[in-house]
């Protein structure tokens, strides 16, 4: 183990990756690192940030080939911004000014003694290589089959499940139960099919393989809108982070309701620098209810007929899941 005693925020997108990684980030005694295992540009193909090539959509990674992963995660870990290889790779005017502001801000929190806090939804098949191999702490969030795919609705994402199929370790070690269900919606119109597949294989692998890792904290996005200020209390308790009467007062303002909060999907956000995050702050109504206009009911049954067994296992355990994992 390195011993970076870094942070990760992961569940797949639109689980609330952004919203618990700001919250987190409120505490001061961070540097909140945004998606460097997103494939796309911004914000992945940073190599100032992380400097790996990578190839897929939820890149697994592995002991039998980790040599450029264990090098660059070191770094990014230890808040080492590589400005070379940056330079090498990113010109255009934006891309400096984000080097300019990473590079910054990794200086600064290096300095200052601050930990790093990867916020990626990407990386949640390497949530077992980061916390055994590299020391890191990580929150899998989970939300609702229904919500999920409901936001997914509203986004018009789809998956395509040769990003997941054209990793042979992952398949080896992990997918080999869903090949053929994945091959056969491979192209398929069943849009719904293939993310409630997408979830239910997700979450299959992170409560068999991940779920019982030291350091590993399952948490039912749900629950944590339900009860904010009793979950991040907890998530701050786990991860070393010191609660301050600042950080209370910024959650309790993230989790209260404002009007048009349902309005949109993301928002951009300045606090802490320009980043555009998938967070805007909203009561646990809104939050919580904002898949009825977005599935039939009709679909919802669906979702839940095709996710049942996975839910029945990853939901059970919610923000509380985050206290048994200290114990």
């Amino acid at each position: 183990m390195s011993g970076s005693d870094g942070l990760l925020v992961t569940g797949l997108p639109r689980s609330g990756t952004s919203w618990v990684g700001k919250m987190l980030e409120a505490s001061g005694e961070v540097v909140y690192v945004n998606e460097p295992m997103n494939p796309q540009h911004p914000p992945g193909h940073s190599p100032g940030v992380l400097n790996a090539r990578v190839r897929h959509r939820f890149q697994y990674i592995s002991t039998d080939d980790d040599e450029q992963w264990r090098r660059a995660f070191t770094d990014t870990l230890a808040l080492r911004y590589r400005f070379r290889a940056e330079l090498r790779q990113n010109h255009a005017p934006y891309a400096l000014a984000r080097m300019v502001k990473h590079g910054r801000s990794f200086t600064a929190g290096r300095l200052r003694g601050r930990r790093a806090m990867l916020d990626d939804p990407f990386a949640v098949f390497a949530t077992g290589w980061l916390t055994q191999e590299m020391g890191c702490q990580a929150v899998v969030l989970v939300r609702d089959p229904v919500s999920f795919v409901g936001s997914w609705r509203a986004l018009n994402w789809s998956i395509h499940f040769h990003e997941l199929l054209e990793q042979p370790a992952l398949v080896r070690d992990h997918l080999g139960p869903y090949v053929d269900r994945m091959r056969a919606l491979v192209g398929s119109p069943d849009w719904l099919a293939r993310t409630c597949l997408l979830w239910e294989a997700t979450y299959d692998v992170v409560d068999r393989a991940f779920r019982a890792l030291p350091g590993v904290h399952l948490v039912g996005y749900e629950d944590l809108v339900r009860e904010p200020m009793t979950g991040f209390r907890d998530l701050y308790d786990s991860f070393g982070l010191t609660w301050s009467p600042a950080a209370e007062e910024r959650i309790r303002e993230a989790t209260t309701e404002k009007p048009g909060a349902e309005q949109g999907s993301h928002r951009w956000s300045l606090r802490g620098g320009l980043s555009r995050t998938a967070f805007r702050p909203m009561g646990s109504a809104t939050a919580l209810s904002t898949y009825r206009n977005r599935l039939t009911p009709a679909e919802v049954e669906r979702v839940r007929e095709l996710t049942a067994e996975v839910a029945g296992r990853v939901l059970s355990g919610g923000v509380s899941g985050a206290r048994a994992a200290r114990g």
